[in-house]
């Protein structure tokens, strides 16, 4: 991270500068290659996937008192990922039977870090048992390092399935999410499948962080192996609607001719989708990135072409199922991820309405 050269918003970066941020993944063990690793982390995390899917087991150890967990989620988007995910995992401790008390704070990504802060310091002061927060910054790590060395609040971090190297004699209680690699692969298939000839691209990063570099790089990476693709700018943005339509506004001006726009999130996408229809450049092919309700409606207007699915609810039923194992003395995986699944334009509604079935079993009731 030290040799990348940053760069704002609707500031070009070109192929050289994102393979060096790219080189930033290299702190994270890859979610298969840590399988791969720690076979019996993987046996447990297979054990753990084959739950999420399940139908809930009532907790078999009597509490004397509720466990106490704090959230702190960058809620405020348009996606609907963080507040499903939460009532996923409310109603699975319900239906567990595990008795707890929640406190929750919803920020802003890539803002309110100060209240960001203040909440985890907060959650660390009032000694609870778990909590929940995410790693995509630096401050981020430097939060998360501060409660790791803390007390013994167990922390689960959220939207990232790739332990830190660094902290290999002090993980978190788990990491849990949808690998943003496995998510991306399944991207980079479809683009390379729609256009088998080749073609220009453009990248439009989240906000400079982990996420953009496990979401954006690793498909500028993937598509470096097949020459017939060429990227031609590389945006980051500030993570919501509006910055993403400047970057796409910026981005098909620099190149009118792009193929197709990857787009890193779910506001970044709507956002292109704004420019896109405002330009009607109809003949670019936009992506989303996490299937969300939003995202899902503007696939059925034809304002995006394609998304990769997470089955939204697993990894609130997971964390939920993960709290509940350790009532019960049992030993927890490291890593979880959910599912995902490609949506395109052309799939039929029925398949869609299954699709949602499953997703959002929990948080659509």
């Amino acid at each position: 991270m030290n040799n990348f050269i940053k760069i704002s918003l609707l500031t070009c970066c070109t192929l050289a500068n994102s393979a060096q941020s790219a080189q930033a993944l290299t702190d994270y063990w890859s979610y298969q290659d840590f399988l791969d690793a720690y076979p019996q982390q993987a046996e447990l995390t297979q054990s753990l996937a084959s739950t999420v899917r399940e139908r809930p087991i009532m907790l078999s150890q009597e509490q004397s008192e509720p466990v106490h967990i704090s959230v702190v989620y960058p809620g405020q988007q348009i996606s609907d990922y963080w507040v499903r995910n939460i009532q996923a995992f409310e109603t699975r401790l319900e239906k567990l039977g595990v008795q707890y008390q929640i406190n929750q704070v919803f920020t802003r990504p890539n803002v309110d870090v100060r209240q960001q802060s203040l909440s985890l310091m907060e959650a660390v002061k009032n000694k609870s048992d778990y909590l929940i927060f995410t790693l995509d910054t630096t401050r981020h790590r430097k939060f998360v390092e501060h409660v790791l060395a803390a007390n013994n609040t167990k922390l689960i971090l959220q939207n990232i399935t790739t332990p830190l190297r660094a902290w290999e004699d002090r993980q978190p209680f788990m990491y849990v999410g949808f690998d943003h690699a496995t998510g991306t692969r399944v991207l980079e298939d479809y683009y390379r499948e729609k256009f088998p000839e080749g073609g220009d691209y453009s990248v439009l990063y989240f906000s400079e962080g982990y996420v953009s570099d496990a979401r954006g790089n690793t498909f500028i990476e993937e598509m470096t192996h097949h020459d017939k693709y060429q990227l031609k700018s590389s945006f980051y943005t500030k993570a919501t609607r509006e910055s993403g339509y400047q970057a796409a506004l910026n981005a098909i001006e620099k190149q009118p001719d792009v193929s197709f726009i990857y787009a890193c999130s779910t506001d970044v996408a709507l956002g292109a989708a704004d420019a896109l229809k405002e330009l009607n450049r109809t003949d670019i092919v936009l992506n989303g990135w996490g299937g969300g309700s939003a995202e899902l409606e503007a696939i059925k207007n034809n304002e995006l072409n394609v998304t990769v699915m997470r089955m939204n609810d697993d990894t609130g039923i997971a964390m939920a199922e993960a709290i509940k194992w350790d009532l019960e003395g049992k030993p927890v995986p490291q890593v979880y991820s959910g599912d995902f699944e490609l949506v395109t334009a052309e799939d039929s509604q029925e398949k869609i309405d299954g699709l949602k079935k499953r997703a959002f079993r929990y948080s659509d009731q």
